[in-house]
């Protein structure tokens, strides 16, 4: 008789490993699929998926690493700190991310044995539905099993979407997974998209010392950002700290050798041409549905290759559910965490439940973008009326202390009942302060509620204080 299990969850990545978990935590009997091991020197599979093994996490690690010699080469000597010879080791840089990473792909495997999840090694696929049970073929080299669930949760992440006729190296000509892991600065790095992923590559690299150059084909920079933030944003990077992002982009041809890349490309009506020691294509992500077993079942995947789904993440077949990047919606890690606990919940019987409309989305540049909510543009298009507050970093005193002004807190509210609608900030640690936003916005407060709180002093928060009280134009310090 094959295995059964209440839960099967096809995936191991942040969606997949916290909706097996989760879906353990409620007495269901778990399993949880998946097959990449990510270069992992023992060869055995490693959990966490792109976002921890070869995304958020590396990434942020390099982030960190290029941050703290950026600084001492140009931020330490206006606290009276000196330093000479400073060097860039890449490959103790990149050995450090890579044990955090095993770092924490061990811990995820340790939470599976403490809440007693199966962990399956191997590609899965749906094969049929025999007596309530769908029939999970497992593949792995050394061999094959079906497992049956009354319950199967996809998981199956997304992958990097190269550009036709480009192959990808991951050495000269690199996705997310070479760019991490490049063995030297490169002295002149281009990168095929402006959005999160290249942003914050490219600015890797650029502290490091690379000449960097974005090109990107949508007109206008940071669309998905609220204006004033993308304005702000354009100014830092390109004025000053020197990247190079070109809008508007129709590429031609592009060439690879060992020695390097050469991208001819068009902007209006004038012929250009970008030659660099490699290339970082960052264009998007593509679901991974295929080999998926879908057609054995009747799965409905949409014209993106997604799984369709309703507001809790249900197919159309009963028991069968899907989470994450191979969804609707932003690809997101956090994301795919809340819809991973909100299905294990909704299996189990209780009210799983994602507010769709307070998902943060963060870009780890520098400095840090992050907002929730609607942007103005989406407000005016939608006809909403709506109040700005605004609080600039330059007048907090924390930010003064810290050596970094750049940037704001945005926020919007409804012109009617005062309710958050939205908040855009861009400075120092964006990424944790926006947290206060999300909490507001999920319990419907007022900029009024969020004006009446008390922060601490001296706080970067007091710039989300102050930005609340400016949309009533009562800010103390601005």
């Amino acid at each position: 008789m094959n295995k059964q299990f209440d839960v099967v969850v096809v995936g191991g990545g942040p969606g997949g490993y916290v909706a097996a978990i989760r879906a353990a935590q409620l007495g269901l009997k778990t399993a949880c699929i998946e097959r990449e091991s990510y270069a992992d020197p023992k060869g055995e599979v490693r959990l966490g998926g792109t976002c921890l093994n070869v995304g958020c996490i590396p990434s942020k690690a390099l982030l960190q690493s290029s941050e703290l010699y950026d600084q001492a080469n140009h931020a330490f000597v206006m606290h009276g700190i000196g330093v000479e010879n400073v060097h860039v080791d890449v490959t103790t840089m990149v050995r450090r991310k890579d044990n955090i990473v095993n770092q924490l792909t061990a811990g995820i495997k340790s939470l599976f044995k403490k809440n007693k999840i199966t962990l399956l090694s191997g590609h899965g696929r749906f094969v049929g539905h025999e007596n309530d049970y769908w029939q999970v073929e497992v593949t792995s080299p050394a061999a094959s099993e079906i497992v049956a669930a009354k319950n199967v949760i996809i998981a199956t992440g997304s992958r990097p979407r190269h550009l036709e006729g480009v192959p990808v190296d991951n050495r000269i000509v690199c996705d997310n997974v070479g760019a991490l892991s490049f063995d030297s600065v490169p002295q002149r790095l281009g990168v095929i998209g402006a959005g999160v992923i290249g942003l914050e590559l490219g600015s890797v690299w650029k502290r490091l010392g690379a000449d960097v150059t974005i090109l990107e084909v949508l007109p206008d920079f940071l669309a998905v950002a609220d204006p004033a933030v993308a304005k702000e944003a354009w100014k830092v990077f390109t004025q000053k700290q020197g990247l190079k992002i070109h809008l508007d982009v129709r590429i031609d041809k592009i060439s690879a050798s060992d020695k390097g890349v050469k991208v001819e490309y068009q902007i209006g009506d004038t012929s250009q041409t970008l030659e660099c020691d490699r290339l970082i294509v960052s264009v998007g992500r593509v679901a991974n549905t295929d080999g998926l077993g879908a057609e054995a079942v009747g799965l409905p995947i949409d014209d993106r290759g997604r799984v369709v789904v309703d507001e809790h993440c249900q197919t159309s077949l009963p028991g069968i559910w899907a989470v994450g990047d191979v969804v609707r919606g932003a690809m997101l890690a956090h994301k795919g965490m809340e819809e991973g606990v909100m299905v294990a919940e909704l299996i189990a019987g209780q009210a799983g439940h994602v507010n769709y409309d307070a998902i943060p989305l963060v870009m780890y540049t520098h400095p840090e973008i992050a907002w929730v909510g609607k942007t103005e543009a989406e407000l005016k298009k939608l006809g909403i009326e709506y109040r700005v507050g605004q609080m600039p970093f330059l007048a907090n005193g924390r930010a003064l202390g810290q050596g970094d002004t750049t940037g704001f807190v945005k926020m919007l509210a409804d012109a009617r009942t005062d309710r958050v609608l939205g908040v855009h900030i861009i400075g120092n640690n964006a990424s944790e302060l926006i947290a206060e936003a999300v909490v507001a916005m999920e319990f419907s407060a007022s900029s009024e509620d969020i004006a009446r709180i008390c922060h601490a002093h001296p706080t970067l928060s007091e710039a989300m204080h102050e930005a609340a009280l400016a949309v009533d134009k009562r800010s103390l310090h601005f």
